[in-house]
């Protein structure tokens, strides 16, 4: 069971983070992003991606950096998780690396009891560490992925409001 991981690098801050290859849909500059309103303050909002909308969350305002200012060499990871898309604005998408499973560590207790508990490893690649990030955990603060069809929310909306007038 000594498997090697495959992940994509990116940068936020002066980290160095990865999440599996798998889960990459794309990187792309960053386009203009309709704000959301009433959105957490780091989901920047959506984006059109060739006519699928995409919601995108900068990862230096989820990890508390709130005076972050979008620069001309950020990227956007698009990611596909359980099927749906989601995009995450990085300072920079840096290398594709594969981690041997020997060189991957569990995260200290401090990752969970700091509210970080998206952190799912940490990886060593020539003497540096690489935070592994888990996209379920990462995207479901704000329920970012793209949500189910607006029958399924009209539908049920409707029979609440109908429960209602009786």
């Amino acid at each position: 069971m000594n498997r090697e991981l495959h992940i994509v690098g990116f940068q936020v801050g002066r980290e160095t983070y990865g999440v599996p290859i798998t889960s990459l849909h794309e990187i792309v500059r960053v386009p203009e992003i309709t704000a959301v309103p009433d959105a957490p303050d780091y989901l920047e909002g959506v984006i059109n991606l060739r006519g699928k909308i995409v919601s995108v969350m900068d990862l230096r305002k989820r990890f508390g950096d709130k005076q972050a200012k979008l620069k001309k060499q950020n990227r956007i990871l698009v990611v596909e998780h359980s099927g749906k898309l989601a995009g995450l604005i990085v300072d920079s998408a840096s290398e594709v690396l594969k981690i041997a499973g020997e060189d991957i560590e569990a995260p200290p207790a401090v990752f969970q009891e700091g509210g970080l508990n998206c952190v799912t490893g940490l990886g060593k690649v020539r003497n540096r560490l690489i935070v592994l990030l888990d996209m379920t955990k990462l995207l479901a603060p704000a329920n970012l992925l793209q949500e189910k069809p607006a029958e399924e929310k009209t539908g049920k909306a409707e029979a609440k409001a109908a429960g209602s007038d009786r």
